[in-house]
């Protein structure tokens, strides 16, 4: 698959609560393939721009966070021509309440059993070391705040996602560690696909909806129904902002052809 707008094949991943892209046209789904497996998706087109859409758990949540296979997935979108992705989290908020949305431009991995990168001396690339200095990309990170700017959206410019292994919510003490490191929102997947995103030298970016606050942050418990309740309220909110920012990089790609 290849793209009239000369800027490769836009990608969008999202993962708890959205399940289906209804704004793509012309859907249909497709395999992704890749060495290190295959991955289920849908491809369509966006703004007249082939793009494709994975989610992260699949389409009925079957697949827990640490569980979720990063490298065919990535993988297998850089081989279908990905150049740049949008990814969407579901995160729980340090210092931000639900409802809010945040563009991260810096992460914490506190993972312990994924496989973190393609770069492990058993593909014929060997062992490669990638800065990790700017791992989200400023361009596209702009492209969300455009867009949540002309849809009238607040968000915040700026976060640092704390990545956990899951499927377990995290503790208070673990929460007051990562507010002391310097997070502001906490998610299960965000690593390793930045990084993996990053080695394929994918441009990638995540607008983060935060679902709750963080354990200890609030005196209420943390219960997947609430979070859920959050989500179906906010999809809206966050499909329009995708929307808007996929339109402003597609009529960017169109423009500097």
């Amino acid at each position: 698959m290849t793209s009239d707008s000369g800027a490769g094949v836009l990608g969008v991943i999202a993962g708890t609560g959205f399940y289906s892209l209804g704004i793509l046209n012309e859907s249909k789904e497709i395999t992704l393939q890749s060495d290190f497996g295959e991955f289920r998706a849908v491809t369509g087109l966006l703004h007249g721009r082939p793009t494709i859409f994975a989610s992260r758990h699949g389409t009925d949540h079957s697949v827990p966070p640490h569980l979720v296979n990063f490298r065919a997935m990535i993988d297998g979108l850089a081989g279908a021509g990905v150049t740049e992705i949008l990814a969407v989290n579901v995160v729980g908020g340090i210092g931000h309440d639900a409802g809010e949305l945040v563009i991260v431009d810096d992460f914490l991995d506190f993972t312990s059993q994924r496989s973190l990168t393609f770069f492990d001396g058993s593909t014929p690339e060997g062992v490669v070391h990638v800065d990790m200095g700017e791992p989200y990309s400023r361009r596209l990170r702009q492209a969300w705040q455009e867009a949540a700017d002309e849809e009238g959206i607040k968000v915040v410019p700026q976060g640092i996602y704390a990545a956990t292994e899951g499927p377990r919510f995290e503790t208070k003490a673990e929460i007051r560690m990562m507010a002391a490191a310097g997070a502001t929102v906490v998610g299960m997947t965000g690593v390793p696909e930045v990084v993996l995103a990053k080695e394929r030298q994918i441009d990638y970016a995540s607008l983060c909806l935060v679902a709750n606050p963080a354990a200890g942050q609030s005196d209420r418990e943390i219960t997947i129904a609430e979070v859920m309740d959050v989500v179906a309220a906010g999809a809206e909110t966050v499909g329009r902002v995708l929307d808007r920012a996929a339109q402003i990089l597609a009529q960017s790609a169109g423009e500097s052809r």
